[in-house]
């Protein structure tokens, strides 16, 4: 709808994980290329952690995207509310195994004969599953299992699970002890600083092919962190809303005033180490802009419907 107004040739805060637009963090980084070396040197189990929003599934789909399909095959769960049986299942038809059978016993012992075939090939075999915090004890349990599907040298299924911190709760409890100590690699996403949130505003801007000099105010990308505290999901939001703003009032550039209308129309307030803070105690006050002015301190105050999605 603005692209043209703005020049753009995509969406540049689309909140669709695209490995186009990702933005190279010291913590992505290390989880995209660590993931990728784990897989290769077949290390077994790998975890992927943090917060709502901060870019686990687009890791993964950045991770998949490297990945030679002609030696690796992957099982990519992406709804883990199921069984350890419906997993199996899932994870052998993913896998090109048509009609897998249905009993638990049946599915390992396909399973493992479809590992150790690939394996004697020279070829790798990953199991992905994301928002694997809402996988039951028991059915995490059973992957501990599946790790040990073993050659003498190596393990024959590379398994990856990404889930928010309540994931490393489960996983420090007492019945997950044996599950913990098979971890092979940890990688754990942040949220990203001030000064990176404006490098990714300007990132993702340069990358949907606009002139992204200006577009947004030094003060306007002060209030995007303020509010989504260097969350990428909700930087998209905000961003995407406030260029939607921008445009709809025949505007060049956002201000932070239009950051802050936003903010109270999405209920967003700032959380984490602000919470509670105002904008004019963190040294952020709104550019004076009469259309856009609101009183920045009552607003920011509103409960978000965001914060926890």
């Amino acid at each position: 709808m603005y692209k043209h107004f703005f020049q753009l040739k995509q969406d540049p805060f689309g909140i669709v994980p695209d490995p186009q637009f990702f933005y190279p963090t010291e913590w992505h980084n290390e989880a995209a290329a660590g993931l990728l070396y784990g897989i290769h040197a077949r290390k077994g189990l790998m975890i992927l952690s943090g917060e709502v929003g901060t870019g686990k599934s687009l890791i993964l789909r950045c991770l998949l995207r490297s990945l030679d399909s002609e030696r690796i095959a992957y099982a990519h769960v992406v709804h883990s509310r199921m069984s350890t049986q419906e997993l199996l299942h899932f994870a052998l038809e993913s896998l090109g195994l048509r009609s897998p059978p249905t009993s638990k016993a049946e599915l390992l012992l396909r399973l493992n004969w479809f590992l150790t075939r690939r394996h004697l090939q020279g070829l790798t075999t990953v199991f992905i599953i994301d928002e694997a915090q809402h996988l039951s004890v028991d059915t995490l349990e059973e992957i501990r299992l599946l790790t040990n599907l073993e050659a003498p040298k190596t393990k024959l299924l590379q398994i990856v699970l990404a889930g928010q911190p309540e994931l490393d709760l489960k996983l420090d409890t007492f019945e997950l002890r044996q599950l913990k100590q098979r971890i092979a690699m940890y990688f754990q996403l942040r949220p990203m600083s001030e000064q990176q949130t404006a490098s990714y505003i300007l990132s993702r801007l340069k990358t949907a092919g606009g002139n992204s000099d200006g577009l947004f105010s030094p003060e306007a990308s002060q209030r995007v962190f303020f509010f989504s505290q260097g969350v990428p999901r909700l930087i998209n939001v905000l961003c995407e809303n406030a260029l939607v703003c921008c445009y709809a009032h025949g505007h060049r550039r956002v201000t932070s005033a239009m950051v802050d209308e936003i903010a109270a129309d999405l209920r967003l307030k700032a959380f984490g180490a602000n919470e509670g803070s105002s904008p004019l105690a963190a040294g952020l006050a709104p550019e004076k802009t009469d259309s856009f002015a609101r009183n920045p301190t009552t607003e920011v105050n509103r409960e978000s419907s965001l914060s926890g999605a």
